[in-house]
């Protein structure tokens, strides 16, 4: 049997608000994601504990095609990489100083995806 609450830890106020069929399983979702004991906990959380930063949530088949794409672009900066390391480990191979800007501006830009995807998928 529960322990008995003091008077003012006693929950006795009920907030009801309206929600589709579509969000009510989102919600539901959520809160089995969470790991969370029942909806109302969950929602306390949210209001009262949540901190400033701003959660993205994504749907399975989302989700799927990010890790994919966070995947597809890992390969890609792997090439990069290895066509930097072959261009610069023989000297006959003569590339030009705008070539050369150019893989570097490209391998940045793979660089930056890769860490904001990693960021959110992890």
């Amino acid at each position: 049997m529960r322990p008995k609450l003091p008077d003012n830890e006693k929950r006795t106020i009920v907030v009801k608000f309206l929600m589709t069929k579509e969000e009510r399983l989102r919600l539901d979702s959520l809160v089995k994601r969470g790991k969370f004991g029942c909806t109302s906990d969950f929602l306390r959380y949210k209001i009262f504990n949540s901190s400033v930063r701003k959660i993205i949530s994504l749907d399975e088949e989302a989700n799927a095609q990010l890790k994919k794409l966070d995947y597809e672009i890992n390969k890609i900066g792997v090439n990069l990489n290895q066509l930097s390391k072959r261009m610069n480990s023989f000297a006959g191979y003569n590339i030009g100083d705008n070539d050369r800007q150019l893989l570097k501006q490209a391998f940045e830009m793979m660089t930056r995806c890769l860490a904001f995807l990693q960021k959110y998928l992890r």
